[in-house]
């Protein structure tokens, strides 16, 4: 079987939830993943699906890295708290998607160091990562209307609370997602493809080509639970809820307002150019300029060796930094953020 067959196979990944009907369920998707104890096992991914009557679709995905807790326990808060005559529509709400990287507490999975969120569209018959990121994209996003997908930084990076999405395929569709991004109200909103992440290759990818919304997130990091980031990812999700109608009789803080910014190319990017040891000369949002000062790297196998220093290559805000102190070469030390217009509050966001 070639690789194109191999991607547009028949899922093998089953669950005894029915997407069709009335009500709440909770149970698991079925991963099978056979191993010396266990011929015939299957691996669990937590499931919610609430559906009542017709309306708009939404997916709610966290965990699709494991070191990344503020979405997990977001979205089963919601899943607990939410009963299926709140509804108009249908929720499905998966915490954990990359479960073996959840139950390690690992952004990559245990099980064949799989990044989920770098091999979508997946395959139907490849690695157990490859499986899940295809019955994602080939099962569960073909139902959604708007797919969120929460992030943070996990072990490597600590994030700037924001919210983000890529740039639209159409004028009409880039607008609604500027309207997203406005409502969900996280502090800092960001346009990205992806440059020096995954491009083509993340859940948000998938979604965009299937015709679904994509908002993704980063709610903090450092491999902890932010507060902040958990009360936003919260109330966020009810703002987009309660708009689209899915989620109704609730009521909903209005939407602050957010700094519409973008990512663009790899001069936005800060890499070690060599294994040692970081010193930061910023923070996360600080505001710096081209030519600043960004690190120094340190050798303390060489000591009479003078640091080497790193400088920004564009101007703009830091969005992330790394969090470990030795460092590789080739690891990202800063992603920087610079503005694409003026702060809009949610009543602007309506008419966008």
């Amino acid at each position: 079987m070639n690789k194109q067959s191999a991607m547009s196979a028949k899922t093998r990944i089953w669950t005894p939830i029915n997407y069709a009907a009335e009500g709440k369920q909770s149970d698991c998707l079925r991963l099978p993943h056979s191993t010396d104890l266990s011929a015939y096992g299957w691996i669990p991914i937590p499931l919610v699906c609430i559906k009542n009557g017709s309306g708009p679709t939404a997916l709610l995905i966290a965990g699709n890295h494991g070191d990344e807790y503020e979405g997990q326990v977001a979205l089963s808060s919601l899943a607990r708290a939410t009963q299926a005559h709140e509804v108009s529509g249908r929720l499905i709400i998966i915490p954990a998607l990359n479960y073996p990287a959840v139950e390690a507490g690992r952004r990559v999975s245990p099980l064949d160091e799989g990044n989920l969120n770098r091999v979508f569209p997946g395959a139907a018959l490849g690695t157990p990562t490859q499986m899940i990121a295809h019955y994602v994209s080939e099962v569960l996003i073909p139902m959604a209307d708007l797919v969120v997908d929460l992030h943070s930084g996990g072990r490597s990076l600590d994030y700037i609370a924001s919210a983000l999405v890529r740039p639209g395929r159409t004028a009409q569709e880039h607008q609604r997602l500027l309207g997203l991004l406005k409502l969900f109200g996280a502090p800092i909103s960001f346009i990205s493809d992806g440059t020096g992440g995954g491009g083509l290759t993340t859940l948000a990818a998938a979604a965009e080509a299937r015709g679904a919304l994509a908002l993704t997130t980063e709610l903090g990091g450092g491999a902890t639970l932010s507060q902040n980031g958990l009360e936003l990812a919260l109330s966020g999700l009810r703002r987009v809820l309660s708009d689209l109608g899915i989620l109704r009789g609730i009521s909903v803080e209005p939407a602050p307002p957010t700094r519409l910014m973008t990512v663009s190319g790899y001069d936005a990017f800060v890499y070690a150019r060599e294994r040692g040891i970081f010193e930061p000369a910023a923070k996360v949002g600080d505001e710096v300029t081209k030519g600043q000062l960004a690190a120094r790297i340190h050798f303390p196998d060489d000591p009479t060796r003078e640091p080497q220093t790193l400088y920004f290559g564009s101007s703009g805000i830091v969005a992330c930094r790394r969090v470990p102190s030795l460092t590789q070469r080739g690891d990202c030390l800063f992603k920087l953020m610079a503005d694409v217009g003026p702060r809009l509050d949610h009543s602007q966001a309506l008419h966008a």
